[in-house]
């Protein structure tokens, strides 16, 4: 502050009026000068419309320059600011030889919000962003998971329309629905997840509660844990996608990490999960990706799960799987069920959060649920009265028209064969890409790496293996956006672009460190 005040003693009267003023928009100022000695004091003076501030401005000189201010008399209007000047006389009982005094009223409306900063940009949908402003004609939306035509087109189920349609002829109402949602939505849910014929489902003991979608399922899910399980802790892969640790932070449950990814085989650190699952407390929550694991698109084989549910039994761990992906990862809805079903085969107590924006298209709907798997039915009754009560002061109750669609096609034999049909062929499309951009690869490169894990990853993503400043030359050099843990999302790509995106990656692996 002595410096600040040492710089305003260098000034002219004037300027340290107007310097005063201009230092002062954000915050509120009294700045005195009496015989050589000068102060700071912060003040506000918040009105019934508008936060003003006063800021006074008392300067003496030991010249007479002042005199040459004197016809300052008056206001000065500035903006949407106010300065008013006067003439002091001076103080009789304080030796005033050479002192004159200015005295400086500003008002300024500030905001309350001022000290709110700003939030960095969403690490995937900042991609989205950053792809529509720019205008070259080669650039690829690699970073969001959205499934996109062979003309890199959104795709709107056409299974989803008939069952839209279904809803326009029956005339079906827009009333609120029950805090759990919709009835016929969380029946038919938890029977594609877990198998109409599952004891589970049998004996009542799986706790469903609609949710909003995928993200909105997990925070539920958070929300449970942190007040019924305090002090838990929930084991994320490491890495995991990219809204799981947010998840968890806002809910305040405490999280760890455990080794999935191994940058030296672009495979699966199956010895280190194993190892850190074990070391973690008793008790505690894994968090595991049913199928197409994100951002990999590694899953452990079926061997390898079983071992990983041998490590949580021992450990008393609770299961906690995130499936988003069901159907869409190998075009086989049971298939990609297989990890989920073997954990409720023995047993074991498990949440599983659905989502329905890949597998059906319902991205802008935000269905899902959270599904509790209980050892009896009265705790499920339980877990489930507490999910609703959770969700009350959250949103209230979930959205109906993607319920619905869910509802309609999984409920309905036919429909729900052709959504079958649709799946296998968007699963099947991304297969095709993958193949291609393997091959492509391999053509083009002739440094002799192995590209092989680019055909042994799952579902829509791909884990390239590029590193961050590697990924901001795909995007910088070759227009190609993408995640910055090197991440692509292969439901954005045709195949007619594969080869240039096989150049912009092999122009980033091998000549950027």
């Amino acid at each position: 502050m002595s410096h600040l005040i040492a710089s305003l003693n260098d000034l002219d009267p004037l300027s340290k009026v107007l310097t005063g003023f201009d230092l002062f928009r954000h915050s509120a100022l009294f700045i005195n000068k009496r015989n050589n000695h000068s102060k700071l004091i912060c003040n506000h003076r918040p009105s019934m419309t508008s936060t003003s501030t006063m800021l006074s401005l008392a300067s003496a000189s030991l010249t007479a320059s002042l005199s040459v201010h004197e016809n300052l008399k008056g206001r000065l209007k500035l903006g949407g600011g106010s300065l008013s000047f006067k003439k002091e006389k001076a103080n009789p009982f304080i030796n005033t030889k050479s002192f004159s005094r200015i005295s400086m009223v500003a008002a300024i409306k500030v905001s309350r919000f001022e000290g709110v900063t700003m939030a960095p940009p969403d690490p995937i949908l900042g991609v989205s962003e950053a792809f529509k402003a720019d205008n070259d004609e080669k650039k690829l939306n690699l970073g969001v998971g959205a499934y996109r035509t062979e003309e890199l087109q959104p795709y709107v189920l056409n299974v989803v329309k008939k069952a839209e349609n279904l809803m326009v002829e029956r005339g079906e109402n827009k009333e609120y629905l029950p805090i759990e949602g919709l009835a016929a939505f969380n029946k038919v849910t938890a029977e594609l997840l877990f198998g109409a014929s599952n004891p589970v489902i049998k004996e009542q003991r799986v706790a469903t509660v609609q949710g909003l979608s995928g993200t909105g399922s997990l925070r539920l899910a958070a929300a449970l844990i942190e007040r019924y399980f305090p002090g838990a802790k929930v084991l994320i892969s490491s890495p995991t996608w990219g809204n799981h640790k947010n998840i968890f932070n806002d809910a305040r449950v405490p999280w760890s990490e455990y080794r999935y990814y191994d940058p030296k085989t672009v495979g699966l650190d199956f010895d280190g999960m194993i190892a850190d699952i074990k070391a973690a407390p008793e008790g505690s929550f894994v968090l595991l990706h049913g199928c197409a694991h994100n951002p990999t698109g590694i899953d452990p084989t079926p061997e390898q799960w079983e071992k990983i549910a041998d490590v949580i039994q021992e450990k008393n761990h609770i299961p906690f799987f995130d499936v988003a992906y069901q159907g869409f990862a190998s075009g086989s809805l049971d298939a990609d069920a297989g990890s989920v079903r073997l954990f409720a085969a023995r047993g074991m107590e498990l949440l599983v959060a659905q989502s329905y924006s890949k597998n059906l298209g319902l991205y802008a709907e935000r269905i899902g649920a959270i599904n509790v798997v209980c050892t009896s039915a009265d705790a499920a009754t339980r877990v489930k009265s507490q999910l609703k009560r959770l969700a009350r002061p959250m949103y209230s109750n979930p959205p109906i028209h993607g319920a619905k669609i869910v509802a309609n096609v999984v409920g309905d034999p036919t429909l729900f064969n052709e959504w079958k049909a649709e799946m296998e062929m968007m699963a099947g499309r991304i297969k095709n890409v993958r193949q291609k951009l393997y091959d492509s690869l391999t053509a083009k490169d002739k440094s002799g790496k192995d590209w092989s894990f680019i055909l042994e990853q799952i579902g829509m993503f791909s884990f390239t293996g590029l590193n961050k400043v590697q990924s901001d030359n795909m995007t910088n050099k070759w227009h190609v956006y993408m995640t910055k843990d090197g991440r692509i999302s292969l439901a954005g790509l045709s195949l007619a672009k594969c080869e240039y995106l096989a150049d912009a990656i092999i122009d980033s692996f091998h000549n950027v460190s």
